[in-house]
């Protein structure tokens, strides 16, 4: 008699390629040793840290990476991004120069754009709320 592990997948499930390439939002905690974690809520215990912010966005793209190979593998379920599509994810922000400049300097300074720097500082000062 052989036992044969059963398999969760469906005529239904998508390539691996597919889920890969799927965007999920991340959100980011400052840690109070000075590093920064990052999670993906939609991906169930898929967290990571990293030293800066832009060594968190690498690991979590990794860990993602893996979460979703190792439950694609097991024939689990992978959820889909959840996203709020009334909001575009894009905002117009005016600002003061000098304000600008400083956050472009500390942007700078932590080796990410400034782009992903005012994401971690929203997603900090919201609490554990994602951004897109």
């Amino acid at each position: 008699m052989t036992i044969t592990k059963p398999n969760k997948s469906t005529s239904q499930r998508q390539s691996l390629d597919y889920y890969l390439k799927l965007t999920y939002p991340i959100t980011f905690y400052p840690d109070p040793d000075g590093s920064y974690v990052a999670e993906i809520k939609d991906l169930n215990g898929c967290l990571t840290q990293g030293e800066t912010i832009e060594e968190a966005v690498t690991n979590i793209n990794e860990a993602r990476e893996l979460w979703i190979e190792t439950a694609y593998e097991y024939g689990d379920a992978i959820p889909l991004p959840s996203s709020e599509s009334e909001y575009s994810g894009k905002l117009m922000l005016r600002m003061p120069k000098g304000l600008h400049h400083r956050l472009a300097t500390l942007a700078k300074s932590e080796g990410v754009s400034l782009n992903q720097y005012l994401l971690f500082l929203l997603s900090s000062a919201t609490g554990k709320s994602a951004l897109h």
